[in-house]
C-alpha cells in the first residue's frame, strides 16, 4: 500500500515537472518573439486616409507592409500586422483577375478608388483580402498574403486549428480572411471610413523588406517572375521564405 502511494506521488511529481517544462518552453518562445525586431510593433492610432492608397499598386504593396489592420467583430477588436503582400496590376498583368480589363460580377470591385476591399473565394469558403490602389479607373489591387495577429485569443477562437503553431493561424491568404471574418459581403468596404468595421493604422516600427516573385502564378507567362511580392524579413508569419 505504501509502495503504491509512493509511486502515485512520484507520477504526480513527474506530471508537474512536465507541465513546468512546457510552461518554461512557451515563455522562452514568447521572449524570443518579443526580442525579434521583425515581429515587434508600435501602433500609431491614426487611420490611414485615402491619399495613402491612391498610388500605383506596386508602391502600395510595399507601403502596406508593417501597417496594422483594425477589425471590429462581435467578439471584440482584432488587430493584425500586415507581413506579406502581392501587387496585381491590370490590364497588362496576366496574373490579375482583371487582366485585359476583364470586368465581371466578381472583378468589378477592382474599379474602385484606392482603399476599398475586393474579396474573392478560393477552395470553397476561403476568402482572400485585397485592397484596391490608385483610382477607380485603374484596376489594381494588393493581395494580403499573411498577417501577424497582435493578440491571439479571439483569432484562436475563430480559427480553432489543431496545430500549436501560432503562425498557422494566419500565414496564408485564406487564413487571413478567416481571421478577419471577411466574405464577399465585404466587397467595396471603405477602409477610410472608421465606422465600416475595418480600417488601417500606421506603425512606428520600420522593418527590413524582402522582395520576390509572386506565389503560385505559373500560368502568368512573362508576368510570373515580376518582383511584386513584399514581406517582412525574418517574420515567422510570412507564408513562404524568399
Amino acid at each position: 500500500m505504501l509502495e503504491k502511494s509512493q509511486k502515485q506521488i512520484q507520477n504526480k511529481n513527474e506530471d508537474v515537472n512536465t507541465k513546468n517544462e512546457i510552461i518554461k518552453k512557451n515563455l522562452n518562445q514568447k521572449r524570443q518573439k518579443q526580442n525579434n525586431p521583425a515581429e515587434q510593433f508600435e501602433p500609431i492610432e491614426t487611420i490611414l486616409d485615402s491619399a495613402f492608397y491612391k498610388v500605383d499598386v506596386i508602391e502600395l504593396a510595399q507601403k502596406l507592409i508593417g501597417k496594422i489592420i483594425v477589425r471590429q467583430l462581435p467578439q471584440g477588436e482584432v488587430r493584425a500586422l500586415i507581413v506579406e503582400a502581392e501587387a496585381y496590376k491590370a490590364p497588362e498583368d496576366k496574373a490579375c483577375h482583371a487582366y485585359n480589363n476583364k470586368k465581371t460580377e466578381r472583378t468589378q470591385y477592382f474599379w474602385q478608388d484606392g482603399g476599398h476591399l475586393y474579396i474573392y473565394s478560393i477552395y470553397g469558403n476561403n476568402y482572400c483580402l485585397n485592397i484596391t490602389a490608385a483610382t477607380k479607373n485603374d484596376p489594381q489591387a494588393v493581395l494580403i498574403r499573411a498577417i501577424q495577429p497582435l493578440k491571439f485569443e479571439i483569432v484562436q477562437d475563430i480559427r480553432k486549428i489543431k496545430s500549436f503553431k501560432l503562425q498557422e493561424l494566419s500565414n496564408g491568404p485564406g487564413k487571413c480572411g478567416e481571421c478577419l471574418q471577411l466574405n464577399k459581403s465585404h466587397n467595396g468596404l471603405n477602409l477610410c471610413d472608421k465606422n465600416s468595421g475595418m480600417y488601417l493604422i500606421d506603425n512606428q516600427i520600420k522593418y527590413e523588406i524582402g522582395i520576390s516573385s509572386r506565389i503560385n502564378i505559373d500560368y502568368a507567362e512573362e508576368y510570373k517572375d515580376k518582383p511584386w511580392r513584399f514581406y517582412i524579413k525574418n517574420n515567422s508569419f510570412v507564408s513562404k521564405k524568399g
